[in-house]
């Protein structure tokens, strides 16, 4: 049976000022999907899912080792050779018998895993992996739910929050992959098995905020603790206006104005008519090739946005193009790219292939 938010097990959290029972039923109801049952997840999955989280999907493909045990505190001894996101599981259903727990064992990697994140509330990248967690941001943007991430090593940690709908993600603290290092590990540097209990618990504290509605999320704020001092202290950042962004990312500017659209855009049904016809248009796919996978309007010739400059010599700037991403945004960047190098007959697909699915063809999946 689902999660019951009247339950006497949630009555200290329902008399909370601010609170109440609505934000219990919040919780209840939603879908919260963890990367990573190690160290991070080990402290963060176990108070998500005691809180009152109606569901919890724990994504990992690693196996429990013993050197995991000091710190990776959802598995004892008895699980060292399993999968560690069946091990979460197994303890967390323990915990909270009432809430769904699902297991995903396998890297969270594209293609694979983003058709979960459909009915996903928040996302939580408790893997400690810089490439995985700027997939995660990456894959969070483009679905418009927030990403709680977190980290432990040595002696610190930080805890943030992107959100992309809300103005700043992961990428306007590290633009660049390069930005996070991923040289030093657990295994050269070791880690205090505390930092991932004091990380990972304030990473559980932020999904309770962003599901519950209470408090002030860490958005456009890190949270950086030093166990040796025992201090946090806060780093602010923002977005950058004037920086480029990566092919999926570029779906946070603004939208065009409606001059733009009127002359330079053509709407799904107006591009169905004209792909049945004599002489159909060029379609290019701006999106990523991850994204290409799981649909693609027939067809299309894919060039990913960052790939765009690179490639201009594949078409003629004379050619009926028309440019689509997921939701036009995209695709507005790249025809304001080809008309400045004077493609005379560019359009761009508004509401992208998400309006062609809706409105053309029911049975191309949405994502």
């Amino acid at each position: 049976m689902p999660v019951d938010p009247s339950s006497p097990r949630f009555a200290r959290q329902r008399i909370l000022a601010g609170f109440s029972a609505d934000g219990q039923a919040a919780l209840a109801g939603a879908h919260v999907l963890v990367i990573g049952a190690g160290g991070l997840g080990s402290a963060a999955l176990p108070l998500l899912a005691a809180a009152g989280i109606g569901i919890l999907t724990v994504v990992d493909d690693d196996t429990v080792a013993e050197s995991n045990l000091h710190r990776q505190t959802l598995h004892t001894a008895a699980d060292i050779g399993a999968n560690k996101a069946a091990s979460a599981a197994a303890t967390l259903r323990a915990l909270a018998p009432d809430a769904e727990i699902r297991v995903l064992a396998q890297r969270f990697e594209p293609g694979a895993t983003f058709d979960v994140l459909l009915d996903v509330d928040v996302l939580v990248d408790a893997s400690d992996n810089p490439a995985t967690r700027y997939l995660a941001n990456d894959a969070a943007a483009i679905r418009g739910i927030p990403l709680v991430w977190g980290s432990a090593l040595g002696y610190a940690g930080q805890v943030g929050v992107a959100w992309d709908e809300r103005g700043v993600d992961y990428r306007d603290l590290f633009p660049d992959e390069g930005g996070a290092s991923d040289r030093d590990t657990c295994e050269l540097v070791g880690v205090l098995p505390s930092v991932c209990g004091v990380i990972g618990a304030m990473m559980a504290t932020e999904v309770l905020k962003l599901v519950s509605g209470i408090g002030e999320p860490l958005l456009g704020r890190v949270a950086a603790y030093d166990a040796l001092t025992g201090r946090t202290r806060e780093i602010e950042y923002r977005r950058d206006p004037e920086a480029a962004r990566p092919g999926s990312l570029d779906e946070r500017t603004s939208m065009p104005d409606a001059d733009h659209l009127a002359d330079h855009a053509i709407n799904a049904i107006q591009l169905s008519g004209e792909l049945a016809g004599t002489t159909p248009p060029l379609l290019i796919d701006v999106r990523e090739p991850w994204e290409a996978e799981l649909v693609s309007i027939p067809g299309s010739v894919l060039i990913p946005l960052g790939e765009l400059p690179d490639r201009i010599a594949e078409l003629d700037s004379d050619a009926d193009i028309v440019l689509y991403c997921h939701h036009g945004l995209r695709s507005d960047r790249a025809l304001q790219f080809l008309q400045r190098l004077e493609f005379s007959r560019v359009r761009h697909l508004t509401g992208g292939i998400d309006a062609y699915a809706t409105k053309v063809d029911p049975s191309l999946p949405r994502y």
